[in-house]
């Protein structure tokens, strides 16, 4: 057997091509085949038509508030999730990561039967003139249910990744926590924040069951893009595939997002951990 240099990369067998390959041959075949289907020239005629510009803009709403309060609810308890102690962190983390694995369709059966008229919070809030479900704030509130596990997951394990040292230096130079959290942490987390707001708002774009379940399918309301695509599929094919094209532009544009490589993070920095 021939000896390896320490220093020389040790490769990867050869009969793992075959399988990678078959995998991206798997979501690649498909999407080459709705964009063969594509009807290119009539493209701007089906995009602009009222109901896809009124499911369109309501998606782009919806996402954005729901990324937003996934954002404001998920970045502190994430953090909580990587600092707590156990054991009520390991049960904390399994309620939250629930929307990962419940069927979406259940998702909304649970925010139904919570905030609908006759659910557990719904019929208080129905005496206060507060009616959630069937409404555009029920298609946040869904949005936000199934995306916030995403960032949760993205922002932990960053922040476990990275450890609690460079707080403890501010902490011990007579920063407040909220100072500290402010100029250190968020600034540290900074990519993984990026990457995890992406992931959530492309979860929210594409949102369907929870959102059908909870909220309906009410053009200008609670019709979301996903929704149009799936009426459409009967009526317009052309349509749905013009729609569908929307969403895969727009999944792709977050991929890339979050995929940008990392920076070195300073040209000062040595790899035994000193400084320059």
């Amino acid at each position: 057997m021939r000896t390896r240099p320490a220093t020389e990369p040790v490769g990867l067998p050869r009969w793992l091509l075959m399988p990678a390959a078959a995998g991206v041959l798997l979501v690649a075949v498909p999407v080459v085949a709705l964009l063969l289907r594509v009807p290119w020239g009539e493209l701007p005629r089906l995009l602009a038509s009222e109901a896809s510009l009124a499911a369109l803009g309501l998606s782009l709403r919806t996402s954005v508030a729901a990324t937003a309060l996934a954002a404001v609810l998920g970045v502190p308890l994430a953090l909580v999730l990587a600092w707590a102690r156990p054991p009520l962190v390991r049960v904390v983390r399994t309620v939250v990561l629930l929307p990962l694995v419940l069927p979406p369709v259940v998702s909304g059966l649970a925010l139904l039967t919570t905030f609908g008229r006759r659910g557990l919070l719904g019929r208080h809030l129905e005496v206060l003139g507060l009616d959630i479900a069937f409404s555009t704030t029920a298609v946040v509130l869904a949005q936000t249910f199934v995306a916030l596990p995403f960032l949760v997951l993205s922002v932990e394990g960053a922040a476990r990744s990275t450890g609690r040292r460079h707080e403890v230096v501010a902490a011990g130079l007579g920063a407040r926590p909220t100072t500290v959290l402010r100029r250190v942490t968020l600034p540290l987390l900074a990519p993984a924040l990026g990457s995890g707001t992406a992931l959530a708002f492309a979860r929210c774009l594409g949102e369907f069951g929870a959102t059908l379940t909870f909220a309906g399918s009410l053009q200008g309301v609670t019709r979301t893009l996903p929704l149009e695509i799936y009426l459409q599929r009967e009526a317009d094919p052309d349509a749905a595939v013009a729609l569908a094209l929307v969403l895969v532009v727009l999944a792709a544009v977050v991929v890339l997002f979050t995929q940008r490589p990392a920076r070195s993070g300073g040209r000062g920095r040595r790899t035994d951990g000193g400084s320059v």
